[in-house]
C-alpha cells in the first residue's frame, strides 16, 4: 500500500530542488503515508525507539569529547565528566539510563511484533532488519558497559572475550583481536571505545533500511488483515504523529524518573569501584537487558555448547517468519497461541531472573537441594536449564506445530469492519 507520490512542488525553488534532490517530496510522502486506521498504542514504540536512538547518539558524542580511552585514566575521566563538566552528570545519566530505556522499548516492540504476526509475509525482510538492529544494539551496549572501567566493566569484558575465544576456528583470532594483545589493557579499551562510537551510526543506517522496508508493504495492524482500500487507512500526519508524540511524552516521564530520582537503579554498585585485575567480584553479571542470554549461557555445562546456545537464542529470531506456520497473523484470533505466548513471556522473565542470581543459590530457601549429576536441583542453574529448554521449545517446536493444528477464530473481512459500525462503514463506502 505504498502507492505513488502525490506531492506537487508549489514554488520555483521547490520545483528546482525536486528535480535534483527530492528530499521535500520524501518528507511529504512520509507524512501522507496511508497507515491502517486501527493501530493501537503498541505501535507507538517505533517512534519511541527513534527518539531513544537520537538521544543515545547525541549524548554519546558529547561524552566522547571528555572520555579518555586509557586503562589508567578511563575511570577518572568518567568521574571528571560527572563532577567538573557542566551538566556532565545529567548527560551521563541520560546516556546510561537511555540504554536501558532503549532495550525496554525494543523488547516491547519485538514482543508486539510476535503477538500480532508482524514478521509474516510480506514483512519478512522488515523483521530481519529489526533483528539486525537488535543484535547491533546488544554488541553496542556491551561495548559501552566496558567503558566506565569499573570492576563490573573489567570483569564483564574478561568473561565475554573468553567466551568468544571458545568458538571453534575463529574464536582465538577474534579473542586476540579484541584484546589487542594477551590481556585486557589499553588496546582492548581503545577497540571497545572505537566500536561503541561507530556502531550507533551503523544502527542508524539499518534503521533507515528498516523504515524503507516498512513503507513498501505498509504497516501491519492488530487484526493482521492487509489494507484493501483507502477506507482502511489514515494519513500518517496528523493522526499518528500526534499519537506517537503523546506516547513519547509519557515515555520521557518514565525516563526522567530514573535519570533524576534513581539514576543508578539499573546499574551495578561494583562499577563505582576502579577496575582491579587482582580482585574478582563475587558475582559477575551483565546489564539487566542481557540477563536472559547470560542465564542460557550458564545453563549448559559445556562451554562451547553454552556459547552456541546463547548465540542461537538470537539467531532463531532471524528464521521466525518461517518457523511460524500459522496462516492467521494476529494472535487476537488464535486463543491457544495466546496462552503459549504468555508462557513464553514468563519464560523470558524467569531466565532474566536466573541470570541475575548466583548459579548455586537456592531458588526456594530452606528447601533441601538434591544433586543430579553436576546439577543441583533447587539451584538457579537447574531452573535456567528448564526454561532454556522452554525458550527453544516455543520457537522451534510450539510455533511450527501449533500453526498447523490450531483452528483460529473467524477473522474480519477488512480493517474497517471491526473498527466502524455497519452503518458508518456503508456511508463511507458510498462517499
Amino acid at each position: 500500500m505504498s502507492g505513488h507520490s502525490t506531492y506537487e512542488p508549489k514554488t520555483g525553488i521547490e520545483r528546482w530542488l525536486d528535480t535534483r534532490l527530492p528530499i521535500i517530496r520524501f518528507g511529504a510522502d512520509l507524512m501522507d503515508f496511508p497507515t491502517p486506521k486501527n493501530l493501537n498504542y503498541w505501535w507507538t514504540f517505533g517512534g519511541i525507539l527513534a527518539f531513544c536512538l537520537v538521544t543515545q547518539i547525541v549524548t554519546g558524542v558529547v561524552l566522547a569529547m571528555h572520555y579518555d580511552a586509557n586503562a589508567a585514566n578511563a575511570f577518572n575521566s568518567v568521574e571528571h565528566m560527572m563532577r567538573d563538566v557542566k551538566y556532565g552528570w545529567l548527560i551521563r545519566f541520560i546516556h546510561a539510563n537511555g540504554a536501558s530505556m532503549f532495550f525496554l522499548a525494543v523488547y516491547i516492540h519485538m514482543f508486539r511484533g510476535i503477538y500480532y504476526g508482524s514478521y509474516k509475509a510480506p514483512r519478512e525482510v522488515l523483521w530481519i532488519l529489526g533483528v539486525v538492529i537488535y543484535l547491533l544494539m546488544v554488541i553496542t551496549a556491551f561495548m559501552g558497559y566496558v567503558l566506565p572501567w569499573g570492576q563490573m566493566s573489567f570483569w564483564g569484558a574478561t568473561v565475554i572475550t573468553n567466551i568468544l575465544g571458545a568458538l571453534p576456528l575463529v574464536g582465538d583470532p577474534i579473542h586476540t583481536w579484541l584484546l589487542g594483545g594477551f590481556a585486557i589493557d589499553d588496546p582492548t579499551l581503545n577497540r571497545f571505545f572505537s566500536l561503541h562510537y561507530l556502531l550507533p551510526f551503523m544502527i542508524f543506517g539499518v534503521v533507515v533500511l528498516h523504515v524503507w522496508a516498512l513503507h513498501v508493504p505498509g504497516n501491519n495492524n492488530p487484526t493482521g488483515i492487509e489494507v484493501k482500500s483507502k477506507a482502511d487507512t489514515l494519513p500518517f500526519h496528523p493522526y499518528y504523529t500526534v499519537k506517537d508524540g503523546f506516547a513519547i511524552a509519557v515515555f520521557v516521564i518514565l525516563f526522567a524518573a530514573f535519570v533524576f530520582f534513581n539514576p543508578d537503579g539499573l546499574g551495578h554498585a561494583d562499577n563505582y569501584i576502579p577496575a582491579n585485575p587482582l580482585v574478582t567480584p563475587q558475582h559477575i553479571v551483565p546489564e539487566w537487558y542481557l540477563l536472559p542470554f547470560y542465564a542460557i549461557l550458564r545453563a549448559v555445562p559445556n562451554k562451547l555448547i553454552g556459547v552456541l546456545a546463547m548465540f542461537a537464542a538470537i539467531a532463531v529470531l532471524f528464521v521466525l517468519p518461517w518457523l511460524d506456520t500459522a496462516k492467521t497473523k494476529s494472535m487476537r484470533y488464535r486463543p491457544t497461541a495466546r496462552v503459549f505466548f504468555v508462557l513464553f513471556l514468563i519464560t523470558c522473565v524467569i531466565l532474566g531472573f536466573c541470570g541475575a542470581h548466583e548459579p548455586d543459590d537456592q531458588v526456594i530457601k530452606g528447601l533441601a537441594t538434591f544433586e543430579l549429576g553436576d546439577a543441583k536441583l533447587n539451584s538457579y542453574v537447574w531452573l535456567s536449564r528448564v526454561f532454556t529448554f522452554c525458550y527453544f521449545a516455543y520457537m522451534v517446536g510450539v510455533m511450527p506445530i501449533l500453526g498447523m493444528l490450531e483452528k483460529p477464530l473467524p477473522t474480519p473481512d477488512s480493517i474497517s469492519s471491526p473498527v466502524l459500525p455497519a452503518g458508518a462503514a456503508a456511508t463511507e463506502k458510498k462517499g
